[in-house]
Formats: structure tokens, sequence, C-alpha cells
């Protein structure tokens, strides 16, 4: 990722409401997560650019490293619209961002991390590339690895509100919430979708599973 430290604005070439908006969604992570540590873009066919920031957190016992966090910016931009609607409503809606959190790995080799940057734009445009409306519990399939040599390729949309609050906007537009991510294995991804998400988060409790781990197994699913 670039890194410019100098940069705390979102800068998109204009000032009408999608400037002003990412602006806000910007100063809300900054807000909740700390000075931006570095960002990088990336533009699909068809869409605005998005932006995914990465935050540095705190180190934690035996964490080797600040934890890293991933947060999408420039989803939010416009509301996620019901695919099946004949007519898309330019202000009302749902708006999102995304977020991942990851610790350093923690045996050799480490794994390339910031490359998780392209999955998360893509998982960020798919609202106006594919009408996905992404809501908690959903599975999102990235279709490869999160990064290369990565032991998930989906991710478990988690509930908002934990790690940053949701953003108000001006009515008529819904607030913007920061969805977390939460890495799925191949066989937790399909034990998900025949028990439900509400099923596989408890199985995680049970086991204490720390999903931030950029390297851990699968939960046990045969009990």
């Amino acid at each position: 990722m670039d890194h410019d430290p100098h940069r705390t604005g979102h800068r998109s070439g204009t000032d009408g409401p999608r400037a002003r908006v990412l602006a806000a969604v910007e100063n809300a992570l900054t807000a909740a997560l700390g000075p931006v540590d570095a960002r990088a873009s990336v533009t699909f066919l068809g869409t605005e650019r998005i932006e995914v920031l990465r935050f540095l957190g705190e180190d934690g016992p035996g964490e080797g490293g600040p934890v890293l966090r991933y947060a999408t910016l420039g989803m939010s931009a416009e509301p996620m619209a019901d695919p099946t609607a004949v007519l898309a409503d330019p202000e009302r809606g749902p708006r999102a961002e995304l977020l991942l959190t990851l610790r350093p790995g923690t045996r050799p080799p480490l794994p390339p991390l910031d490359r998780v940057l392209r999955p998360l734009a893509a998982l960020a445009a798919a609202p106006r590339v594919e009408g996905l409306v992404i809501v908690p519990g959903a599975s999102l399939d990235l279709g490869e690895p999160l990064w290369p040599g990565a032991p998930f390729a989906s991710v478990l949309v988690a509930e908002p509100g934990g790690l940053v609050p949701d953003l108000g906007l001006p009515a008529p537009r819904e607030p913007v919430r920061f969805l977390p991510l939460l890495p799925l294995t191949p066989n937790e991804a399909a034990w998900k979708r025949v028990h439900g998400a509400a099923a596989l988060r408890e199985r995680w409790l049970r086991h204490g599973t720390d999903l931030r781990d950029p390297q851990r197994t699968g939960v046990r699913l045969d009990e």
C-alpha cells in the first residue's frame, strides 16, 4: 500500500454529495480506529474508485506486532439497491463499508496480508457490479483465496457497531453501517450454508476461535 501520512481526508476530485459522504465516513473511521497508516485504491470497470485504508491497532500479548485493520471507503457513497427494483432510489437504501481485522502471523512464512486489498475492494464494489445487498449473516464467496496461500476463500458478514459506530447521514439517507468480515474456511462456509450464521458463531465461541488469526484452522464441526 502507498503510505501517505499527510493525507487525512478523502479526495475524489469533486465537492458533490458523494465526496461529502465519503469525507464523513473517513472521519468516522479515523475517530474510531486512529490515523490512517496506508491506503490504496482500485477501480473496476463501470464503477467509481474504491479505496482500502489500513489502520494499526494496539499490540496484544504475543501478537508479534500491531493488529491490522482494513476498511473500505467508497461503497457507502451510494445506497445498495434491491436488484428486483425497477428503478433504484439514489438516496434511500442501506449503505455500508467493510472492515477486516487480522493479527500478524506468528509462524513463518508470514502471509502477505496486504494482498487482501483487491479482494476487499471487489467485495465493496459488488453492490454496484452485481446488484448485491450485503447484510449481516450473509456469506460472500471470493472465488479465490483471500490472499495467496490463505485458508479462506469466503467471509461471513458480522453485525455492525462493535468497532465503528453507525454514521448518521442527513435524511432521507440511511446511516452508514460498518460491517466486519470474518474469514471462513471452505468447510465452515459449507457448514454455515446448512446450519446458519448463528450456529457457526456459537461454534466459534464455544471453541474460543481467534477469528483474527490469519493462519487458523477451521473450527470443529463434527461434534
